[in-house]
């Protein structure tokens, strides 16, 4: 099973994921993890993914075209790498956004995604992330 986490602070997730049972499974070869930094994706020179919210309000957003492009690359990495094993998949990624308003991690949740190959879990920061970006590539909300 591979772990894609798309974030605005890879070193934190690396170090965390690297111990314990899941730091074992990962020198097992039993999962691997891909902690990728969104500000790699920005249109500017020092990397801001922050903006305030389109409809006014307290609070910064991440942008959505930084997150979107981050996504894509992911994913074209994923296909790519399902295209070599088996030409006739062609089935995007589960993207997994943390959140508090999603619903409650649980065991069956477990159990299904432990079916999938490859998830994409998509940390959000600030007050959270554009919503047009969530509506385009999230395909579940998750409460840990």
């Amino acid at each position: 099973m591979n772990f894609h986490v798309l974030t605005l602070f890879p070193e934190m997730i690396e170090q965390g994921i690297n111990t314990s049972i899941t730091g074992r499974a990962i020198e097992k070869g039993l999962i691997s993890l891909n902690a990728i930094n969104i500000r790699d994706y920005a249109g500017n020179k020092h990397g801001q993914v922050d903006d305030y919210p389109y409809g006014g309000g307290a609070g910064m957003l991440m942008q959505a075209e930084p997150v979107y492009q981050c996504y894509e690359a992911v994913k074209k990495k994923i296909e790519t790498k399902a295209l070599l094993s088996d030409p006739d998949t062609r089935k995007s990624p589960r993207v997994i956004y943390l959140s508090p308003q999603g619903k409650t991690f649980n065991q069956t949740m477990a159990e299904e995604f432990a079916q999938e190959e490859d998830l994409v879990f998509l940390c959000g920061h600030y007050e959270g992330i554009d919503e047009r970006v969530l509506n385009e590539v999230v395909t579940d909300y998750v409460s840990i």
